[in-house]
């Protein structure tokens, strides 16, 4: 679990008491805290069908994107992507969680019982998702689905 520690750090710190926060994924049977977006993060949240084939056209181009979330039997997917973005975003059928929403976290070094989990956890870096490669990367997952649609 030490390699975790910045990754918990990291996010912990937007929490309005981080010690509150890691208390609550050491206890909470769920392993999750709820956390503000909009302060070292937003969270642009595809739904799933779309979200799969985004993470592998990201991949082939980076070597790892940044934090990405999956929660309720894969249907939506979270890109944590740099705080403004949600308030700049203008794509239809994505979900925003920026300034003022809050969202499920789950602790970065083990499973979740409840219904979110990390495909991508932090590193704690503060790296994140590039706003501009994952809507290129959303177009070419959605004309490649378009694709398979009409064949």
């Amino acid at each position: 679990m030490t390699g975790t520690k910045p990754a918990v750090e990291w996010l912990s710190s937007v929490a309005p008491d981080p010690e509150a926060c890691r208390w609550e994924w050491e206890r909470n049977p769920y392993g999750v805290a709820l956390l503000p977006a909009g302060k070292a993060w937003d969270v642009l949240i595809l739904p799933g069908e779309l979200g799969y084939p985004t993470l592998d056209v990201l991949t082939r181009v980076l070597d790892r994107p940044g934090p990405v979330l999956v929660d309720f039997g894969d249907a939506r997917m979270g890109f944590l992507v740099p705080p403004g973005t949600a308030a700049r975003w203008v794509g239809t059928g994505i979900r925003t969680a920026g300034d003022g929403t809050w969202i499920v976290v789950p602790y970065p070094g083990r499973a979740s019982a409840g219904g979110t989990r990390w495909l991508f956890p932090p590193d704690g870096s503060g790296t994140l998702t590039d706003p501009v490669l994952l809507e290129l990367a959303m177009h070419e997952a959605a004309a490649g689905l378009a694709g398979r649609e009409e064949a």
